[in-house]
């Protein structure tokens, strides 16, 4: 109880609220910039089962945003190490680490275990795998993405709501685009991160307005937002 008091005593969560986060079950794909806040603000917040899948492994090109990892880290396992270290942060939680790629041979296998998808990823064809098998499951996936200054977040398949095909309905246009230049700034993922946990969170509770059928986006360098209806 004292752990979690400060969120407790918002009337929207309360021991209600609370006993929902520690039954929910939610992966993130990809542990990287978005996937750290995401993973971060989870575990604090006392979901009681998460997963994390990456097959990449820390690099200090990575450091600069992502910060579940440290220096000592380099050349580790992301998916391991994250487990390490949200268990450090709330060891009353169960971590689940997957230290190999989403592909279509084991996205049913391991979706089915969780209740929420989180994307962390940063490619389409995984976006649109997570979107796809979401649908068949009927699981709810929270999207983010980024890109320099700029990031966007939705929820998609909520209730039957839009899905990721309605947001970028040409699959092999999408497919076929040049990869976007790699710059970013730090808190960029961060802030973007942060936006997907906190659906994460309403969605567990069951307050606000969940961010179906509509998509948030930010410019960081004027701090505008905009919310666009799918």
């Amino acid at each position: 109880m004292e752990r979690y008091n400060r969120q407790m005593i918002l009337p929207e969560i309360g021991e209600e609220g609370q006993e929902k986060l520690r039954q929910a079950r939610v992966l993130i794909v990809g542990v990287g910039g978005l996937g750290s806040p995401v993973a971060l603000y989870l575990a604090g917040a006392g979901v009681g089962t998460l997963g994390v899948i990456d097959d990449d492994v820390v690099s200090v090109s990575n450091l600069q945003r992502q910060v579940l990892y440290t220096e000592h880290e380099v050349g580790m396992s992301k998916a391991l190490q994250a487990c390490t270290r949200l268990k450090a942060l709330n060891s009353n939680i169960q971590v689940k680490a997957y230290p190999e790629r989403l592909t279509s041979h084991n996205v049913l296998q391991i979706f089915s275990d969780y209740d929420i998808i989180v994307d962390g990823c940063d490619n389409f064809a995984t976006r649109y795998l997570i979107n796809d098998t979401c649908v068949q499951l009927g699981k709810i996936y929270v999207y983010g993405a980024i890109r320099a200054f700029d990031g966007q977040v939705s929820v998609f398949n909520y209730q039957g709501g839009k899905t990721y095909r309605d947001l970028f309905p040409d699959e092999q246009e999408m497919l076929s685009m040049p990869a976007p230049p790699k710059g970013v700034l730090g808190v960029t993922p961060g802030l973007v991160g942060c936006a997907e946990a906190n659906e994460v969170v309403k969605i567990i509770c069951g307050y606000g307005e969940v961010l179906s059928g509509k998509l948030w986006q930010i410019d960081l360098k004027t701090l505008e937002s905009y919310l666009i209806l799918l």
